[in-house]
């Protein structure tokens, strides 16, 4: 249930920028409240410091026309794991801007970003700089997955569907020769079913192979910028069937060419 206010991470960066207004974006949709989280570098720990934050914070939020409705907040600390606790504190998403080959603090890679948002409590959706706002989560395109945990992203799946009145792609990519497991199939037809149930708009959509590659990130991407689609949806944990490639197709589904934003859970 997205029935929480969002939780958006900034470090004040153009970047960043873009996170604070998809974020005020779902929280106007979802009808709540947006926390805007700094978490403060050693030279911010000062009076002069926090008023100089402060000020740079108020200037993001006028900027992504906030209509009033955010929370601004302060923390010390190790910012990623300060992100992550913040989470589990009363929030329903976290929402935060990854720069393609960086992120927050300018030092966050594909990989680091992983790394936070599989520690989040919360469903993630990671944006580029730069990123396309006029579809935001108008369509979702959501890869099959062998997980057996996989409630959590249909629940937010299902959430944000309905505030956007989105419709849902359930991508399989298919390969000559290849059987995809049983639990993967398992899987696919518990995605439709739950979507059926929550009255969400969806498709299955089987994509053939149009390489050799074993990755499955690439010929997602290139069908989610084919169809339009406002976001894409992924497990941010690996499968026991993909274990061995699955952070770099991950982080490279985190940092994508057409900037679509990621959510993950």
């Amino acid at each position: 249930m997205l029935d929480k206010d969002i939780l958006c991470a900034t470090d004040l960066t153009p970047a960043s920028d873009d996170a604070v207004r998809v974020a005020m974006t779902i929280a106007d949709r979802l009808s709540t409240r947006t926390t805007l989280l700094h978490v403060l570098t050693k030279d911010e720990r000062n009076a002069e410091g926090r008023e100089q934050v402060q000020a740079m914070m108020d200037a993001q939020v006028e900027k992504a026309g906030s209509s009033g409705r955010i929370t601004p907040k302060l923390s010390e600390g190790d910012f990623m794991k300060t992100i992550a606790e913040e989470t589990g504190q009363g929030h329903s998403l976290l929402v935060l801007c990854t720069h393609g080959a960086k992120g927050l603090r300018q030092n966050l890679f594909g990989a680091d970003i992983l790394k936070l948002v599989r520690h989040a409590a919360t469903p993630a959706i990671v944006v580029q700089e730069g990123v396309r706002s006029e579809n935001l989560l108008k369509r979702i395109v959501m890869p099959v997955a062998a997980h057996p945990d996989i409630d959590k992203l249909l629940d937010a799946v299902v959430g944000l569907a309905r505030a956007f009145e989105a419709d849902v792609h359930i991508f399989q990519l298919v390969r000559p020769g290849e059987s995809p497991s049983q639990e993967l199939l398992d899987n696919k037809l518990k995605m439709m079913r739950h979507l059926e149930n929550a009255g969400v708009k969806h498709q299955e959509v089987n994509e053939p192979s149009t390489s050799f590659s074993i990755g499955f990130a690439q010929a997602t991407i290139d069908y989610a910028e084919k169809v339009g689609a406002g976001a894409l949806a992924i497990m941010a944990h690996a499968s026991d069937e993909y274990r061995y490639i699955a952070d770099a197709e991950k982080e490279r589904m985190l940092t994508n060419g057409p900037r679509i934003p990621v959510l993950c859970a």
